[in-house]
């Protein structure tokens, strides 16, 4: 029985949490995922998804569940961008959906900027060398679309490492996994 949810922004954060779970051995407890479609979507209290979700913690089949947001940049979003506007934001909705007992968050970002999304995450895990390629083409491209460069972004990332495309062993993995592992035991 599916008794975890992982409330997550899209689709590549829904892969991308089925790998690390499944790489940690909890494969046969799959998550029930809620794909928002974008991080604004998160704080619309009327969201059909929150009140599905309501529905099944009032039933006993959610008995945990993690919000995984991005925390992009405050500097584009004053009032939801930015790891703590995020967190903040987030925990007002967690705590209006009155669901604090059961909930735990996730910002994604680069944890040592507190900036950016899962791309930014997963970028941060590989050596700065390698890290500083790929930064250095996306800047000489010119990509404008903050979806652009994250689409190119993960492209890039999975054709340079196809055999082990996450490096789940880096620290920056600890408290992901961590949170994980709460929600799966």
């Amino acid at each position: 029985m599916v008794n975890v949810a992982v409330l997550c922004e899209g689709r590549n954060d829904k892969e991308f949490f089925e790998t690390l779970i499944s790489h940690l051995g909890f494969g046969k407890n799959k998550a029930n995922f809620y794909i928002f479609g974008g991080k604004s979507k998160f704080f619309e209290l009327a969201n059909t998804k929150y009140k599905d979700l309501k529905l099944e913690i009032d039933s006993g089949q959610i008995e945990k569940v993690l919000f995984v947001l991005d925390a992009d940049d405050a500097t584009n979003d004053i009032v939801y961008g930015g790891f703590e506007n995020t967190q903040k934001e987030l925990n007002i909705v967690i705590k209006r959906l009155a669901i604090e007992d059961v909930s735990r968050a996730y910002i994604m970002c680069d944890p040592a900027t507190k900036v950016g999304y899962l791309e930014s995450f997963i970028l941060s895990t590989i050596p700065e060398g390698q890290r500083n390629c790929i930064k250095n083409f996306l800047e000489c491209s010119q990509f404008k679309s903050k979806e652009n460069h994250k689409a190119i972004l993960n492209q890039i990332y999975n054709i340079a490492y196809p055999q082990a495309p996450y490096n789940f062993e880096h620290h920056h993995f600890e408290p992901l996994k961590t949170q994980l592992t709460y929600l799966f035991k």
